[in-house]
């Protein structure tokens, strides 16, 4: 849940965003630590490419199997969603996978002691 909410994984007092597109170094609360080793974001990009592709896979089949609309009538869609769905998912596809690598390996806590942000 506190994926979904785009908090902490470990604490989930925190937001894990500090602005649109800006995910935290750490959490404020807890001080448990999002941006890692260089590469560790390869994580979140392939969750957010993997749910993009299954969403135009989805809309897709319905509507080409279930509602029965040739796809070309469709890939306009497909584009769009192919474009807009990534970016809206962004957040939520680096809080999934601080969320798995929590729930793996807990999440490494900054040695250092940062004052509190409010």
């Amino acid at each position: 849940m506190r994926c979904l909410r785009l908090t902490c994984p470990v604490c989930g007092a925190a937001p894990i965003a500090s602005r649109p597109f800006r995910i935290k170094h750490h959490c404020n609360a807890c001080h448990a630590l999002f941006k890692r080793e260089d590469g560790f974001f390869v994580g979140a990009i392939l969750a957010n490419v993997v749910t993009t592709e299954l969403a135009i896979l989805l809309v897709w089949g319905l509507c080409a199997v279930v509602l029965g609309i040739q796809s070309e009538r469709v890939l306009a869609w497909l584009f769009m969603i192919g474009l807009i769905f990534p970016i809206a998912f962004y957040h939520h596809s680096w809080s999934f996978w601080l969320g798995f690598d929590h729930a793996v390996e807990t999440l490494p806590k900054v040695k250092e002691s940062f004052p509190k942000v409010k």
